[in-house]
């Protein structure tokens, strides 16, 4: 709960005040960041709505309060949707062998040109998915003749 505490307290004053302290040196504030600090704040509020679950078998009931569903931000959210994507990515997509995980990151002098201009994110995503399919056909042999 500390970081639901400092947002409660906190996120407001920071938002009025971000223009005028970190734009500069971080760029625009984005409105999706208030959007989803917003839906951080009410998940699991039961003020925010909520379904009522019976058992079939004992016939116990209660109150399930909707999430926010913020996945890389609600912790609570984030883990569940981590879980499910490690089950689905085992059980239908993965192969049963070993799997490495590759971190690309970028020097700190160019990410200034990321930091007004989220849109080439997505080409450096790309640009490193081709290089690592160029890497891997070349390797294994595969689709070259």
């Amino acid at each position: 709960m500390p970081l639901w505490k400092i947002l409660a307290d906190w996120f407001d004053r920071f938002e009025q005040s971000y223009d005028g302290c970190y734009t500069k040196a971080y760029g625009f504030f984005r409105p999706v960041i208030s959007r989803v600090v917003r839906k951080y704040l009410d998940c699991g509020n039961l003020h925010q709505g909520f379904a009522r679950v019976r058992c079939p078998d004992c016939h116990h009931e209660y109150l399930l309060s909707f999430s926010c569903r913020g996945r890389w931000f609600c912790p609570s959210c984030h883990t569940k949707k981590v879980v499910q994507f490690g089950a689905h990515l085992q059980a239908n997509v993965l192969y049963p062998v070993p799997h490495r995980q590759y971190v690309f990151s970028m020097p700190k002098i160019l990410r200034v040109f990321f930091k007004y201009n989220r849109k080439l994110l997505g080409k450096l995503c790309q640009c490193a998915q081709q290089s690592l399919l160029e890497y891997f056909r070349v390797m294994l042999l595969i689709g070259v003749e």
